[in-house]
């Protein structure tokens, strides 16, 4: 979920090599000239931060087409990625839902300026906090990925299936962080009560939803949003892997010095999070897909393509600087990011897993980065590890990277983002 990304232990064996495969997406034609720059970046940095696999996506129409796969899929063994591999694409959901949530809007159905307590009772400030707070993050309603109880029930089971009104009763037995619209904060709370938005105002489930006025129109055969009793991922699919624990990393990502050396001597071993439930993270990060397809999908996302002219000008009015005191860095909006200058997406992390997908709806560039690894051992996510690696090739050595909006922000009256990234 773009959120509270936690966890769980990456550990590559001493000695692991990263066998690097790649290759254009357009079989038998040439590589594009970036592709021999960026090569050697990702393979260093994945040294470097010990993230055994990554799947990346580069769209140019200016300079062409590249899909190349890094690493392996199972930690000590030699097993190649391929650009067919489902991920799990935590907060990249939540796109998925603030933009049903807007079709809604435009159809007349609700509107982003209606107070939740529209359509939720027992919301805390549910009279005062808009459909629209929500949606960009600021409504001041405390995450529940952030409860120590909620975050040590996921570490000793991790096969229990979470319902939404569990979640938001853990979320709402906390006081609020602040008054509705003072300030951004990421808080997987605000897309679950939109989830249930979605659900009362439709008459149709979540997954229907998706499935209808995204996944269809758009064509994405290889994305799904699974029951919450489906802990699967499709074949193939790589093993996802992460640093620490739910409770270990409830502060920071950032391991301690001690295991961040062993982590990169490889004597630190990782837990495999693969089949560990998604279902608490719901509608803000139990989407499952492919990097093709994401790629279509964020395109869609910046250029408007699932909204009218005049609702999509209303999404991109809508971001604003994730930390006022810089904001070049990054933005948010109504579920979506701005990162840097140029791109427009989300990121998500989910134990085991993180994806990223950008667009710059001025060049058509599109950059889609999904790895096998949740964070880093210093604590960053890791396909935006990649990400940042890769953007002075495009925008110059000046590149401005996009900040992780579910990583605490400075003056954020909670501890770190949540497992969802």
């Amino acid at each position: 979920m773009g959120n509270r990304r936690r966890i769980g232990a990456v550990v590559l064996a001493a000695g692991l090599a990263f066998a690097t495969a790649c290759g254009s997406s357009d079989s038998g034609t040439k590589e594009p000239g970036y592709a021999a720059t960026l090569r050697p970046i990702i393979e260093k940095l994945m040294k470097d931060n010990v993230i055994p696999g990554a799947v990346v996506v580069v769209k140019s129409p200016k300079d062409g087409d590249w899909t190349a796969e890094f690493g392996t899929g199972t930690i000590g063994k030699d097993d190649p990625l391929t650009a067919d591999d489902y991920f799990r694409i935590g907060s990249n959901t939540k796109t998925m839902t603030v933009t049903v949530l807007m079709q809604l809007a435009q159809e007349g159905k609700l509107s982003l300026d209606d107070p939740i307590g529209k359509y939720r009772q027992g919301v805390p400030n549910g009279d005062r906090i808009t459909l629209a707070q929500l949606a960009e993050m600021r409504s001041g309603l405390f995450s529940y990925t952030f409860d120590p109880a909620f975050n040590a029930s996921l570490d000793n089971e991790p096969q229990q299936v979470w319902t939404p009104d569990e979640l938001l009763n853990i979320a709402f037995s906390h006081p609020v962080n602040f008054a509705p619209g003072e300030k951004f904060e990421y808080s997987n709370t605000n897309t679950i009560l939109l989830g249930l938005v979605i659900e009362k105002v439709s008459n149709m489930s979540v997954a229907d939803n998706f499935q209808q006025r995204i996944f269809t129109p758009l064509g994405l055969r290889h994305t799904s949003f699974p029951a919450a009793t489906d802990s699967s991922i499709p074949d193939p699919h790589p093993q996802g892997y992460a640093f620490g624990t739910n409770v270990s990393t409830l502060q920071t990502y950032e391991l301690p010095p001690d295991q961040q050396a062993a982590a990169l001597a490889g004597t630190l071993k990782p837990s495999n999070q693969t089949t560990s439930s998604p279902s608490w993270t719901w509608t803000a990060g139990a989407a499952i897909s492919t990097v093709d397809d994401m790629a279509t999908f964020v395109r869609a996302l910046a250029d408007g393509d699932l909204l009218n002219k005049d609702m999509q000008q209303t999404r991109i009015d809508s971001i604003r600087p994730i930390d006022p005191a810089n904001p070049a860095m990054a933005g948010y909006g109504l579920g979506i990011v701005r990162f840097g200058a140029h791109l427009l997406g989300h990121d998500g992390q989910m134990p085991g897993f993180m994806t990223f997908m950008g667009h710059d709806p001025d060049s058509g560039l599109t950059i889609v980065v999904a790895t096998n690894l949740a964070t880093v051992p210093a604590g960053e996510g890791s396909a935006l590890v990649l990400v940042k690696g890769m953007l002075p090739t495009f925008y110059g050595a000046n590149a401005v990277p996009g900040a992780d909006p579910a990583q605490p922000q400075p003056g954020s009256s909670t501890p770190a983002p949540t497992p969802t990234g």
